[in-house]
């Protein structure tokens, strides 16, 4: 049993192909993220990876969306989103495979 603690992760990234990683691999990564109110993550995409997030609790803002807890959003390779915290947010971030440098910012 391995047993890790998720405030030791990197941005709460805790499987995937990085350091730290409870489990690491080239097939997946999975993060749970914590947002304050007002918290922002600029426009980005990703070439080769598919990325689906789960809105655990609170409100957030995807790419003009409006999303509350149960919603799941699945952002293909090339789609581009940004993301706003309406209130305080917790979601479950997912994204196969597991490609360093994956994110590319969208600068306008």
């Amino acid at each position: 049993m391995n047993i890790g603690r998720l405030e030791l992760m990197h941005k709460g990234w805790f499987i995937g192909n990085f350091i730290p990683s409870l489990y690491p691999t080239c097939d997946v990564e999975v993060a749970v993220k914590y947002y304050q109110q007002g918290d922002h993550e600029p426009r980005h995409t990703h070439k080769i990876a598919t990325e689906i997030t789960v809105i655990i609790e609170g409100e957030a803002r995807m790419d003009k969306n409006h999303l509350k807890k149960g919603d799941i959003i699945t952002l293909l390779p090339g789609e581009e989103t940004d993301f706003h915290a309406i209130t305080n947010v917790t979601t479950v971030v997912v994204k196969l495979p597991s490609v360093k440098h994956d994110k590319y910012m969208n600068i306008e």
